[in-house]
């Protein structure tokens, strides 16, 4: 259900981030449920994870230079988790309480994902401008977009790289298309916010030790503004009616709402309706992958 507007509460417009627009392309049922009916869905170990993982990088970059170690970042990895799940209780259901072997094992999981980092860069090198930057920008058309970026590094000359960090296991074929779409997302706001395209896009895979480094330029993002402007009016015709339709693949075997998905003999909730004010910020663990 979609809670109304308390009074005197600001209506925020509807946007566009980059984790919807993945769902929309993915399977318009699927964004109906996360953006629509915001349906629960039940996280996963890797994907909690990878938001920890991600908290404590950020963390550890606002550490003075001389103490980003691995040392360090696998001491602010309970501490991320504990925050984590103070704030999200139900996520301790995930283990049966502090005592589980398995959450021992899985935190060293996470501990291997940190090392794996500083095999990558060393952050006594960096100093980014800045770590889960909010980002907002409206088009020219009227679609606006909203995102996180992991981290933006700006070279003495100016130039930008956008950073991003891999930790789940998903398919490199599709976890990659996705990883670069997020990207060029970003790439197209911070473009359109500063007047810049950014040099480089840089996807960090910790968990094989790999990166990928990807260099847009302006007739690119320009071909990408426009397929976001396509997926946005797609979705809100797909709004006006109800007509979310369902996009059987591979990946159905992985979505919590196959129970409830009419390709797989299931039946969707009532259609409550184009959400007001926003279909819902992403989350972090919309953003763990």
């Amino acid at each position: 259900m979609v809670e109304p507007v308390a009074a005197g509460q600001e209506r925020r417009r509807p946007a566009l981030s980059p984790s919807r627009a993945s769902d929309f392309k993915q399977c318009p049922l699927l964004y109906r449920f996360r953006a629509v009916d915001r349906l629960p869905e039940t996280p996963t170990r890797a994907q909690v994870r990878g938001t920890v993982v991600h908290s404590v990088l950020e963390r550890l970059f606002g550490l003075p230079v001389s103490e980003r170690a691995p040392g360090q970042a696998r001491d602010l990895l309970l501490p991320a988790w504990k925050d984590l799940l103070a704030d999200q209780p139900e996520l301790g259901e995930l283990f049966d309480g502090p005592d589980d072997p398995e959450l021992a094992r899985w935190l060293e999981s996470a501990n291997a994902l940190l090392d794996a980092y500083f095999e990558l860069e060393d952050p006594r090198r960096l100093q980014p401008e800045a770590c889960e930057l909010r980002v907002e920008t409206e088009l020219d058309s009227g679609v606006l977009l909203r995102g996180f970026i992991d981290r933006v590094d700006v070279a003495p000359t100016g130039e930008i790289r956008l950073v991003d960090y891999k930790t789940g296991a998903a398919p490199r074929e599709i976890g990659e298309a996705k990883a670069l779409f997020q990207m060029k997302f970003y790439a197209l706001v911070l473009w359109r916010t500063r007047g810049e395209v950014p040099r480089q896009l840089l996807l960090m895979y910790l968990a094989d030790k790999q990166s990928l480094a990807y260099a847009p330029d302006e007739a690119e993002l320009r071909r990408f503004e426009r397929t976001l402007e396509a997926i946005w009016q797609a979705i809100l015709r797909a709004g006006r009616t109800g007509d979310f339709r369902p996009n059987p693949s591979r990946l159905c075997d992985f979505c919590d709402h196959k129970p409830r998905c009419p390709a797989h003999g299931g039946t969707p909730p009532p259609y409550p309706g184009w959400p007001e004010p926003d279909p819902g910020p992403e989350s972090a663990l919309d953003r763990a992958d």
